[in-house]
This record gives C-alpha cells, sequence and structure tokens, in this order.
C-alpha cells in the first residue's frame, strides 16, 4: 500500500495572514456593495419608501448595486447613512494611500529617518509618538463634522440649522471655494468624482496592505 503524506506547512503565520487579508478584501467589497445596486424595491405606502435606484453612487459601471440588500426596503433614511459612512471611508482611505506612499518614498519627520515604511513601522514607531497620533485623530474626528449638529449629531450646542447641503458636508459655513456657485448638476458630478475617487482608495490601500 503507498502512503501519501500530506505535505506541513511550517509557516502558519503566513497562511492566517494571507487568510486574514483576504476576508479583509471580502469584508470590504460586502460593505461597498450596499448602496450600489439592482435590488428590487418593495413599494409601501411610508414616508420612508423610495425609488433609490437614481441616487448618487448609483452609476455605471454597476449602477445600483445592492446583492446584501441591506436598502431593499427604500429606506431613505438608513441609505443616507449607508452613503456617509461609505464616504467618510472613502475620505479615509484617500488619506491612508497618500500616506503610505508618502513614507514609501522615503518621507519622514525629522527625527523618525529611521522608522521604516508600511506595516513594518508599527513595530518601531515610539510610545509617545503613538500618542501624539492617537490625539490627531481625536482632534481630527472631532472637527470633521457637522458643528452645527455637534457633538457627533446630538445637537447639544446653540448655533441655527445646519447649511450643510448632504450628510459629509463639513464647510459649517466657513469653507467654501466656488462651491456655492456650482450648478446643482456640478455639484452631483463633483460628489460622484470624490465617491469614485474614495471607492478606488479603499481598494487601493487594501491592495498596498
Amino acid at each position: 500500500v503507498t502512503q501519501t503524506k500530506t505535505p506541513i506547512s511550517f509557516c502558519p503565520f503566513n497562511q492566517n495572514y494571507t487568510i486574514m487579508m483576504k476576508l479583509a478584501v471580502i469584508a470590504a467589497l460586502a460593505g461597498s456593495a450596499a448602496a450600489f445596486a439592482p435590488a428590487p424595491v418593495t413599494q409601501t405606502k411610508t414616508a420612508l419608501s423610495a425609488d433609490l435606484s437614481n441616487e448618487l453612487g448609483a452609476q455605471a459601471p454597476l449602477g445600483f448595486f445592492d446583492p446584501l440588500g441591506c436598502v431593499a426596503d427604500g429606506d431613505k433614511e438608513n441609505f443616507d447613512r449607508l452613503r456617509w459612512v461609505e464616504l467618510k471611508h472613502g475620505r479615509i482611505a484617500m488619506l491612508a494611500v497618500v500616506g503610505y506612499l508618502t513614507t514609501y518614498a522615503g518621507v519622514r519627520f525629522p527625527g523618525a529617518e529611521d522608522i521604516p515604511s508600511g506595516f513594518a513601522a508599527l513595530d518601531a514607531i515610539p510610545g509617545m509618538v503613538w500618542a501624539q497620533m492617537i490625539a490627531t485623530w481625536t482632534m481630527m474626528e472631532a472637527a470633521n463634522q457637522d458643528q452645527y449638529a455637534a457633538p457627533w449629531g446630538l445637537n447639544m450646542n446653540s448655533l441655527d440649522d445646519s447649511p450643510a447641503e448632504f450628510k459629509g458636508d463639513f464647510r459649517n459655513g466657513f469653507l467654501d471655494f466656488g462651491w456655492d456657485k456650482f450648478s446643482d448638476d456640478a455639484k452631483m458630478r463633483k460628489r460622484a468624482i470624490e465617491l469614485n475617487n474614495g471607492r478606488a482608495a479603499q481598494m487601493g490601500i487594501l491592495g498596498l496592505m
């Protein structure tokens, strides 16, 4: 009887890492799919029911792509929330791609010249730098929101109604860069460009990771 021995892998870390990265990619794709696809919208008589097939993000080549049925009930409020979640992840991913490529090119802050790029930097960053980064992330999170509805949508302030045109509009009556001069069609094109760039950046940073 001929016995066949199954080869044993001596690199369980590499296997586990590969599996984790595959799961991360699948999870990211599933999350991004929540707002763009041809799922039948159940017509109800509630005020929340809406046709989402023409909303921002439902564009070529996939159109309205929602294979998980996350917005199949036509709940516009839930759709807007998911769209904002995607937009925010896209903005973070765009910053992440730029930061990754910048450090990979060798650009460093003074005193950090010996810190490697990519994941190798995680073990080389001093504790005080971690503290500074966490403090910076906290301040950015606090600043990049609708201050008229701050903090974090609880409306615990004395400001008037928010002038934001959509979830993710953080101009707060201060920053403009000519946005108010754009036509409605131009605004939708600009928002679609940002959304698509964010989608590409999410895939890009996963690939770099």
